[in-house]
């Protein structure tokens, strides 16, 4: 099993005849993701072949989704027209909107995120500025290499799209349920607590791995839903350890103001919840071991 993300999963790429579009269309179908098609307005009735598979191109996302049953798009298309090919993935009530376009402006990613909201929540919006879902041996929709870990049943999810490629590569002999990137803008849509609440609820899922990194205070709040609603074991990391005050460091989300966001206040919030966390990624890679080897 996994969360979201499944070899059932019928996934459509908005951008998919844009160069990175189509690059990352062709790795998604190497892993064997259904995907069923790609959004280009302008360029519907178009087909493209991907190494023997032949995909139909949509002027729209509702048009893609009536026609070949979608329920997952890949957003793929520059920041200046990412709001509104989130918008229309929205209008159109599909229920995954994975968007791994960096360089969005801030208030573009609220807009469409209170889009989504006024509409009743009907799309779960994954990132912007992320790496995506990743279900191994199932699907994969975005950029997470698809031949980095396979399946098992550790549940991760990150704010660094690096971090989760490396706590999979050093983890991948267990396996992993699925590897959410939920990115780490200052604006997100989907968030540590949402996929803690989904790692919880998956049967397949035996433990947790949580990366997050400094600024704003996203790892205190998953702190708190930690302590009082999963009971499956969490081990955490927080990148930004020597981060300096007031510079912002990868992420645009990625600052700190004082004591507020800082890499210790992270990890204090977290070893109160009862989460193990690491100094380094391998330490955490290698906690997470001392947990399933007790399972």
């Amino acid at each position: 099993m996994a969360i979201w993300l499944t070899k059932d999963s019928k996934v459509i790429v908005q951008g998919m005849t844009g160069s990175e579009g189509t690059r990352h269309t062709r790795r998604m179908l190497r892993a064997g993701t259904n995907v069923v098609g790609g959004v280009t307005p302008g360029k519907g009735g178009q087909k493209v072949d991907f190494e023997g598979t032949t995909l139909p191109v949509f002027d729209s996302v509702g048009q893609a989704m009536s026609e070949t049953g979608a329920e997952a798009t890949v957003i793929f298309v520059p920041p200046k027209f990412a709001k509104g090919a989130a918008v229309e993935a929205i209008d159109a009530a599909i229920p995954l909107a994975v968007v791994i376009t960096e360089g969005i402006p801030v208030h573009d990613t609220a807009a469409f995120w209170a889009h989504a909201v006024a509409a009743g929540g009907r799309t779960r919006i994954v990132g912007p500025n992320c790496p995506g879902i990743a279900s191994p041996g199932q699907s994969n929709a975005g950029i997470i290499p698809a031949d980095i870990a396979g399946a098992g049943r550790i549940g991760l999810v990150s704010k660094s799209g690096t971090l989760t490629y490396q706590m999979m590569y050093e983890l991948r002999d267990i396996g992993f349920s699925t590897a959410v990137g939920i990115g780490g803008d200052p604006i997100i849509g989907t968030t540590h607590i949402d996929a803690l609440a989904a790692f919880q609820a998956d049967p397949d899922t035996d433990a947790i791995v949580m990366i997050g990194e400094i600024g704003g205070d996203a790892e205190e709040r998953a702190a708190d839903f930690i302590k009082a609603n999963v009971t499956k074991p969490v081990v955490g990391y927080i990148a930004g350890f020597t981060a300096p005050p007031g510079k912002t460091m990868g992420h645009a989300g990625a600052i700190i103001s004082g004591s507020a966001g800082t890499a210790e206040a992270k990890k204090v919030a977290l070893e109160a919840a009862g989460v193990e966390v690491g100094k380094t990624p391998s330490e955490t890679a290698r906690l997470m071991r001392e947990v399933m080897r007790s399972r």
